[in-house]
């Protein structure tokens, strides 16, 4: 190749050096996030099933007569937690297993689990110190609050950068056949099969990869907020959505309950004085008429936040679609209203079938296998990737690929950075932040110019 034809190649953006140092940037800094988040995700996969294993010793109950009305054991909860005040009861799947009930005190809320007939308290718990709780607030913040989340809103950004350069890189090249592309080849020497191993697993998993990275955003508290902004701007904001964003300790069922106890029908008054105290004696009605609908599991009934306004029963199931909210007649328990999924706004709807589809809680047990299989392919990436740097790299640096000698921004990069830089605002942040750190520092620091491979 002649001087000439070089330098063109190295003005042209993106050559495959610079792609290649984009993706091992972002690998290395993503790497110790996705082993953890990888571990983590795969874990909440199995949610219903930890829950329920968790839950044994306080099913299959051995019971000889007729269980207590909901009120008395309503009753029995609010006296096991001094102070507090009813905030949902859960329906229960079988009759043999303990009454669930939650309430709130001082804020927090309490899972209170009893004996349905002698109303002995056999566990009071705080929903948060539950240990799918803690799987998910780990997952979701790393236990940091929201300093942790923009973390892995930042981390979960790179990533998406990390597979998108990692396409690019992997695109077959002058190659025949399907060798190095769709499966490794076994017989090039080691450097080869660690590189084609790495680079078709990553093929592989790409697009279930991204798929679980951008259903995940809408969680992130920057990334959340900022969607929330846009949806105002465009005129799509609904009242309350159906997932939280950010750190809080409220889930889904509180927000909801919150929601329809203060807007809509909940909001129409029933022939009651507003500071006439809760009559709780309107579970016994109510709870008959909901458990005939069978609604997927969890189903709660909560009371509105002021006496003399309607109940509600919501569908808490992890598989989104299939969730109902229904607004109850607490004096005949008549259903005076009922929100299906398919009622919700269609942007609503794509992120709640892509959090169940996140969660392997979608389509049964062929969701949750897909969900290990990404998960256990990224930790294969973060292993090999691992292995191949610390095996090739150069003695007292990084082993950053090198950089070359001049650049420019064609109109496709810049088009294609401008969609990360709208679509990703912590992306955004980082790479100014970078900028600034090399404009500022770095390069008054050799030692650690060379270190890093940002030499000119």
């Amino acid at each position: 190749m002649t001087s000439a034809s070089q330098n063109s190649q190295a003005t042209r953006w993106p050559d495959y050096r610079t792609v290649w140092r984009w993706h091992f940037y972002a690998g290395l800094f993503c790497m110790p996030f996705i082993v953890l988040l990888a571990i983590s995700g795969t874990i909440y996969l199995f949610k219903p099933q930890i829950d329920t294993w968790l839950d044994q010793p306080y099913d299959h109950l051995s019971l000889s007569g007729s269980p207590k009305s909901a009120s008395a054991q309503v009753q029995a909860a609010l006296r096991a937690v001094p102070g507090s005040t009813f905030f949902a009861y859960e329906l229960s799947k079988r009759r043999e297993n303990a009454t669930r009930i939650i309430v709130t005190h001082h804020g927090t809320r309490i899972r209170v689990y009893l004996h349905p007939e002698t109303l002995d308290i056999l566990k009071t718990t705080p929903e948060e110190d539950r240990v799918m709780r803690w799987v998910f607030h780990f997952h979701g913040d790393l236990l940091m609050g929201n300093g942790g989340s923009a973390l892995v809103e930042l981390a979960a950004s790179w990533t998406i950068i990390m597979i998108i350069t990692g396409i690019y890189l992997w695109w077959p090249r002058d190659k025949r056949g399907f060798g190095g592309v769709f499966y490794p080849r076994l017989t090039r020497g080691s450097r080869t099969f660690w590189r084609d191993c790495h680079a078709v697993t990553g093929v592989w998993i790409a697009f279930f990869t991204l798929f679980l990275l951008i259903t995940g955003l809408p969680w992130a508290k920057v990334w959340g907020e900022y969607f929330k902004e846009v949806r105002r701007l465009t005129g799509t904001a609904v009242v309350q959505q159906d997932w939280t964003v950010g750190v809080t300790s409220r889930d889904a069922i509180q927000e909801s309950s919150e929601d329809h106890r203060s807007h809509g029908p909940a909001a129409s008054p029933l022939p009651l004085s507003p500071d006439r105290p809760f009559d709780y004696s309107s579970l016994n009605i109510l709870i008959p008429p909901v458990a005939a609908l069978r609604l997927p599991h969890p189903v709660y009934i909560s009371p509105p936040a002021k006496a003399g306004r309607y109940w509600t029963a919501k569908s808490d199931t992890q598989n989104r679609p299939q969730r109902v909210t229904l607004q109850l007649d607490p004096s005949t328990g008549a259903i005076v209203g009922r929100e299906n999924f398919t009622d919700r706004h269609v942007l609503d709807q794509a992120i709640g079938i892509g959090v169940a589809a996140h969660e392997g809680q979608l389509f049964g047990w062929p969701n949750v296998l897909l969900g290990m299989f990404t998960a256990g392919g990224l930790l294969f990436l973060v292993f090999s990737g691992a292995f191949m740097w610390w095996n090739r790299r150069p003695t007292g640096i990084l082993g950053a690929p090198p950089l070359l000698s001049t650049h420019s921004f064609s109109p496709g990069f810049t088009c294609v950075l401008l969609f990360f830089c709208l679509y990703l605002p912590l992306f955004t942040a980082s790479l100014l932040a970078v900028w600034f750190l090399d404009f500022l520092v770095l390069r008054r620091l050799p030692f650690m110019t060379h270190w890093l491979g940002l030499e000119r």
